[in-house]
């Protein structure tokens, strides 16, 4: 006696049985195409997974329904043109999800079927990494090409997977040009600013040639019973790298304005200016109100206002006059009012002082009452200091001092730097500077394994709202050399740097991020003192313009982006550790060159046959599968 386990899987994909038109029929005048298979299918998410080729302004109408798929396009047919309907992984059985694999449907209006294939990468030029679903496409090398991205739908399309790889279909033979662009508009040509885009230059000729590859056949998941070589049409190129940008944002226009603080009014913009704008108090006098701090960019303005009076004020309304880009891509100035309002109003901030009052009055009475030291009257909030490092610095360091709202005054006098020098503590010299509206440096000539102490006298740092500091003992030991890492890197096979360029190589952590950067010195050398032990990458750009940082390109200057390159392995760093790394910067593809462990968009999952009639043979025995083949 037993219970019925089911009997055997359905584990078949499913399969076209037919279609009208037929697949790969000439002289075709329909835009509706069924396609009939031998079981109900279901069609996964096919406005992004299925690609109509050429491209369709008016989105086709792709459906599944029962046992077929049903496509309806909605733009005129071209003359002597193949179409291509390119469905990827998006077909599975309806009831146990088998997937079909990569499936192609194709037709013609002329008299033969185009079947040249063009392949390849797409990746971020800043940092490598596979754009998945980006768009690319395809244009005749003629003349006036390159303004035809701007003016005329792309000739043949694609779109990329989860590792940046994209196949055009239905090629005919011919030179093209390839361009990819993340087509926000669905115009298929580049019109907005803000869509990322990747051409290249060099002109492209489809070909194909018989080739072979290698097909392994698995007893089990460990055992290879047989390694075949399959004969197949090889189409070339196959490794096309376009490397993807996104054009400086230059329009200038004011996001938003908020007043989240009642002390301060932030004007957030799409893009910096050299030009500040003009405030106008209009129900208030806006003359040496306030101090303003500009971000890097200066992109962001924050406007701290002084005078409490107005910081008390619910609602401050304000004319501000700035430069604002116009719809033909113009600098013009533009006047806004601006009513100002805080998160919290001023009834409600009173409230909670007054409760903020009464608990430290009970506090205090309690303290009374134990006899313990109490006070009469409440003090003042001291302006907080932030510290950065503490405790311990690299030798190379300098102490960062954050104050959280701008300095009405700051008595340099007041902080002391001593060092210990047998049991002795002695003075010793630094430099304190201000970096920007609230960020101050203190530079010394840090002796390794040395302590220091930093003592800043009370009130030596006063806030516009006369806020003072509290007095400040800090102690800081310097790290020594054998708390470190040196790294040195060897670089060859160098891309072309032109005069007045450099090559900048930077250190990356595991998320990515730079760390340390840099320049390669006369001898082909980057060198790197005082690294914490860790795991780190490489990165490296050719520096076009010598200013120290990566720049994007720009389509209508036919300017592409930096050059960027990575370094195929970690480089692991110990203390005491002098290592050193040869890398030749250009010897492996730049879509290879990316390791695995920072890349972000990792490559898609490939849906897979479960073959689970296979395990079920095996339960019932070894001599059943013998029987049955399996």
């Amino acid at each position: 006696m037993g219970n019925p386990d089911g009997g055997w899987y359905d584990d078949t994909p499913p399969r076209v049985v037919s279609a009208s038109p037929g697949d790969k029929a000439t002289g075709v005048s329909s835009r509706k195409v069924t396609i009939n298979f031998n079981e109900f299918i279901k069609l996964e998410d096919a406005q992004s997974k299925v690609i109509v080729s050429p491209p369709q302004i008016e989105m086709a109408d792709i459906r599944a329904a029962g046992k077929r798929i049903i496509i309806e396009l909605k733009d005129s047919l071209k003359e002597n043109t193949t179409y291509t309907i390119d469905f990827s992984d998006a077909i599975s059985d309806n009831n146990e999800g088998n997937p079909m694999g990569n499936y192609t449907y194709s037709f013609s209006t002329g008299d033969y079927i185009d079947t040249l294939e063009v392949s390849g990468y797409c990746l971020n030029a800043e940092n490598l990494e596979p754009i998945k679903g980006i768009l690319v496409g395809l244009y005749k090398d003629e003349e006036g090409a390159d303004t035809l991205f701007r003016t005329t739908p792309l000739l043949r399309v694609s779109r990329t997977n989860g590792s940046g790889f994209f196949t055009i279909k239905g090629v005919a033979p011919g030179r093209y040009h390839v361009y990819a662009l993340q087509d926000a508009d669905g115009d298929f040509v580049f019109s907005q600013k803000s869509e990322m885009i990747g051409y290249s230059r060099e002109v492209v000729e489809p070909t194909w040639k018989l080739d072979t590859r290698q097909d392994t056949v698995w007893i089990d998941s460990l055992h290879i019973d047989n390694i075949l070589k399959v004969p197949y049409t090889h189409f070339l190129p196959d490794d096309l790298t376009l490397l993807c940008f996104q054009e400086p944002q230059t329009d200038r226009y004011l996001l938003k304005t908020e007043r989240k603080d009642p002390e301060k009014i932030e004007l957030f913009f799409t893009y910096g200016s050299d030009s500040l704008p003009k405030v106008r108090g209009l129900d208030f006098d806006a003359a040496d109100a306030f101090v303003l701090e500009p971000s890097q960019h200066r992109d962001t303005l924050c406007y701290w206002l002084r005078d409490s009076s107005l910081i008390n004020r619910d609602t401050l309304t304000l004319e501000v006059q700035y430069e604002m880009t116009d719809t033909t891509g113009l600098l013009v100035m533009k006047t806004d009012t601006i009513e100002a309002l805080p998160k919290m109003s001023y009834e409600k901030r009173q409230k909670q002082a007054k409760r903020d009052y009464e608990k430290w009055e009970k506090d205090q009475e309690k303290r009374r009452k134990r006899g313990e030291p109490y006070d009469t009257i409440m003090p003042q909030k001291p302006l907080e200091l932030k510290f950065t490092p503490q405790g311990q610095v690299d030798p190379t360091q300098s102490i960062v001092i954050e104050v959280p709202v701008p300095l009405q005054r700051c008595d340099t006098s007041a902080i002391h730097l001593y060092c210990m020098i047998d049991s002795v503590w002695y003075r010793s010299p630094h430099v304190f500077s201000q970096v920007d509206t609230r960020t101050y440096r203190l530079l010394a000539e840090w002796q390794q394994g040395t302590e220091y102490s930093l003592e800043i006298d009370s009130a030596a740092f006063e806030s516009i709202y006369g806020r003072v500091s509290n007095p400040v003992k800090q102690g800081i030991k310097v790290r020594t050399n054998d708390d470190f890492s040196t790294l040195v890197v060897d670089l060859a096979g160098l891309p072309d740097i032109p005069s007045g360029g450099q090559l900048v190589v930077q250190l990356l952590e595991s998320s990515d991020k730079p760390t340390r950067q840099a320049v390669m010195g006369q001898d082909h050398t980057a060198e790197f003192y005082y690294l914490k032990p860790g795991t780190y990458y490489l990165r490296a750009f050719v520096d076009l313009n010598g200013n120290g940082i990566w720049d994007t390109g720009v389509y209508d200057e036919d300017l592409q982006a930096e050059p960027v390159y990575y370094h195929t392995e970690k480089v692991e760093c110990k203390q005491k550790w002098d290592v050193t790394r040869s890398w030749n910067v250009t010897a492996t593809p730049r879509y290879r060159q990316k390791p695995l462990a920072i890349t972000k968009q990792k490559p898609d999952k490939g849906k897979q046959l479960r073959n689970r009639n296979i395990e079920r043979a095996r339960s019932m025995g070894k001599q059943y599968i013998k029987e049955q083949g399996l």
